[in-house]
């Protein structure tokens, strides 16, 4: 059965082009030209792939593409931007709204047939651990990866991840302790090398940091490395029942500030 992607472009010419070159390669592509459109088509096909304009009618790109992260019927979908804003503040922007990937126009188009690829390989991967001559490494302190799940149970409580989260923390898990360096991380998590453009990294960092760090600002666990790239270091021993308590404050804390958020915007 052919991959099913969702192409959500409004210039026809565009949609023509890339619409044209994925069945080309073997994919079923189901078209939308605008937004409401495209999260209607989301629902109703549930694709393998949606790729996806920024400049839409009706619903922009990244209103949509927060819409389909919010919704659990497409959370999981992985989502490749295609815009002609290349600025790093718009990647980055892309990059918070849930996108996996961001190419910008004008874009070869082997070069969006190879981040398809490693998008949807990434999401159809094999469960870790199930090949390969080493041993996967899912737990280690106070971690656990579950891959089932694209979890990970952080001082025993579950910690819901992205992909893209999920595969970076592994990356470093795999090393932790050791400094792991962009270059090894964009082609062991992205599937490809990009240009130096680190960005996309940095950005998963820091959404992951979020989620695991007391202090995001001041992180303990994911640490920066500067000029080498970033270390997974956790806690052993004695350290790990202490940290496990500033972690359950700081849950509380923030529980509280949301409900009080929630309250003041009802």
């Amino acid at each position: 059965m052919k991959p099913c992607i969702l192409l959500i472009e409004d210039d026809q010419d565009m949609r023509d082009l890339v619409g044209g070159h994925l069945e080309h390669s073997g994919f079923d592509v189901q078209r939308a030209d605008d937004g409401i459109k495209g999260q209607a088509l989301a629902l109703q096909f549930s694709p393998d792939l949606i790729v996806l304009d920024l400049m839409l009618p009706n619903v922009d790109g990244l209103t949509l593409c927060q819409r389909l992260r919010r919704d659990e019927r497409t959370a999981g979908i992985p989502i490749l931007m295609l815009t002609a804003l290349g600025g790093t503040k718009d990647k980055v922007s892309g990059f918070n709204s849930g996108a996996d990937d961001y190419l910008t126009k004008p874009f070869d188009l082997e070069e969006l047939h190879v981040r398809v690829k490693a998008l949807l390989r990434r999401t159809d991967r094999a469960p870790l651990g199930s090949s390969g001559s080493h041993q996967e490494i899912l737990s280690y302190g106070p971690l656990t990866l579950v891959p089932e799940r694209f979890e990970a149970i952080w001082f025993d409580r579950p910690v819901r991840l992205t992909h893209l989260e999920f595969e970076l923390l592994h990356c470093l898990l795999q090393r932790h302790g050791q400094t792991v360096a962009p270059s090894l991380i964009l082609k062991e998590v992205w599937g490809y090398e990009p240009d130096d453009d680190i960005e996309t990294i940095r950005v998963h960092v820091r959404h992951l940091r979020t989620k695991l760090e007391p202090d995001p600002r001041k992180p303990r666990f994911i640490k920066t490395v500067y000029g080498a790239g970033y270390c997974l270091e956790l806690p052993t021993g004695g350290q790990i029942k202490d940290l496990k308590d500033l972690l359950s404050k700081v849950r509380t804390e923030r529980e509280s500030i949301d409900s009080e958020v929630e309250r003041e915007t009802a």
